[in-house]
């Protein structure tokens, strides 16, 4: 659950009534994309207020209560964003992006938009392109005019039910998808500049085929640069079956396998994916197992983590596997897997043991900026 104080689910974003258009150009796995909403459940967001969220019919949908809103509890900064939205009825409905948790969108940075009420409303497609202090907007491909002063927020969907209406107001919602913007790339694919082994341990690391690689036993190889908040898209090939391996943030440079871990091993229980072995691909290791394996081993997959404060998440190939705040007291030792760790530190990839044979292109980053 966010924590967060002072929120009135009355007076969290300004009006927005949109409705459907055209397609999506691009599939989720590709160019960077993630699901926002899944289709089949609210997993990744929180529900503050009355109203009642659910899912119905691959959309989600309100259509009880008087008011509140639903919000992502990731944040994000520089993105493209799609959405497919309608609202029918006497009361409104709401979308903004970096959107804050304690008051209208508007009124604390956040970018809404607010358009004429219509009874009969169909799905519209609003777009959003975010990058530092410009934000545009299109409903149907015409122009909607925002104001943005936050640089990083949630995106969030409001349900507002007018005074005197007897229940018919209706917000659906069937697609909401972003990828990240201007992000800076951690590797140049060809040689390990800007990322340092740690020393006295079994992994060799090399450069084959543009892809960094790891084979043997244990060991880690860590960027030049250290990182607090951030989010990070990586595209990862295990070289057998349910090799190994995992992506570690914040920790302490020179330190071998300390801060948190996003695991790297796709394996999974008989026929069900959704029963990971070992925290499974994605998920944090030793706190939140993935909900579903959705990569295999010998196929390249794209891994995409937000790393904000304590709150981890991480989609594979655009789909969220898990998503967790860390409430535990902090640790000194930046152990992730006893304690809560606040502080910047390294990315790294890790060799595990003497199967290993993974690798590792596409690393891209975009920090993000401090609260």
């Amino acid at each position: 659950m966010l924590k967060v104080r002072g929120i009135l689910a009355a007076a969290v974003l300004a009006a927005i009534l949109l409705a459907a258009g055209a397609g999506q150009a691009q599939s989720v796995a590709e160019g960077g994309w993630i699901k926002l909403f899944d289709g089949e459940t609210l997993y990744g967001w929180t529900a503050f207020g009355d109203a009642g969220w659910e899912v119905k019919d691959g959309a989600i949908v309100c259509e009880k209560g008087n008011s509140g809103f639903l919000a992502t509890n990731s944040e994000f900064a520089d993105f493209e964003l799609t959405a497919k939205i309608r609202v029918t009825g006497a009361g409104s409905g709401g979308f903004a992006v970096r959107a804050g948790l304690d008051g209208y969108a508007a009124e604390t940075g956040g970018g809404a938009i607010k358009l004429p009420f219509r009874k009969d409303a169909e799905f519209k497609e609003i777009h959003v392109k975010a990058v530092g202090s410009s934000v545009e907007v299109t409903v149907d491909g015409k122009a909607a005019p925002v104001t943005v002063t936050r640089a990083l927020g949630h995106v969030a969907l409001q349900y507002q039910r007018y005074h005197g209406d007897k229940g018919q107001t209706k917000v659906e919602v069937s697609e909401v998808k972003l990828r990240p913007l201007g992000l800076t790339s951690l590797f140049n694919g060809t040689d390990l500049t800007g990322w340092s082994p740690i020393p006295d341990h079994k992994s060799v690391f090399s450069v084959l085929d543009g892809a960094l690689n790891i084979k043997n036993g244990n060991g880690q190889i860590e960027t030049a640069g250290t990182f607090k908040n951030f989010m990070l898209q990586i595209d990862i090939f295990s070289n057998g079956d349910h090799l190994n391996s995992g992506v570690f943030f914040r920790t302490p440079p020179g330190v071998f396998w300390k801060g948190y871990e996003f695991q790297v091993r796709n394996q999974w229980e008989g026929d069900d994916r959704t029963q990971a072995v070992d925290f499974g691909s994605g998920g944090l290791y030793g706190l939140c197992p993935s909900r579903k394996v959705v990569s295999s081993d010998r196929e390249w997959y794209t891994m995409t983590s937000v790393v904000n404060g304590n709150h981890y998440a991480a989609w594979l190939n655009g789909y969220l596997v898990s998503d967790f705040y860390d409430t535990r007291p902090p640790v000194k030792d930046s152990d992730g897997k006893a304690g809560y760790v606040a502080d910047a530190g390294t990315i790294n990839l890790q060799g595990h043991d003497p199967t290993t044979d993974l690798s590792f292109k596409n690393i891209n980053i975009q920090s993000y900026p401090e609260k």
